[in-house]
């Protein structure tokens, strides 16, 4: 999957330190600063909000689900507030968010 960037700038600019790092010119630490900075951050989501990801992308749970690589009945929890997604799922659901469904197809 390409990385998400947080703006056309930012993406420039990475490609460019990324380089940097490449010939040598700019160290590891950098580079992860770098990263954390220009690649698109991950907040916490409401229920109200994965649900309005969800419908807003026009798919039914199940669909989601799929698209997401997890079960229905958690898609559901996450909507009613019962659980709330962490880790990848979380990240998929903020790419969702931004770039819609073709981002994780």
């Amino acid at each position: 999957m390409a990385k998400a960037y947080g703006s056309d700038a930012l993406a420039a600019v990475h490609e460019t330190v990324s380089d940097l790092a490449d010939a040598g010119l700019v160290d590891k630490k950098t580079m992860r600063r770098f990263d954390d900075m220009c690649l698109t951050s991950v907040e916490p989501l409401a229920a109200s909000e994965i649900r309005a990801i969800r419908e807003g992308v026009r798919v039914s749970q199940a669909v989601f689900a799929r698209y997401l690589n997890v079960t229905v009945s958690l898609v559901s929890q996450w909507e009613r507030g019962e659980k709330r997604p962490t880790g990848a799922s979380l990240k998929l659901l903020s790419l969702v968010k931004a770039k819609g469904l073709d981002a994780v197809a």
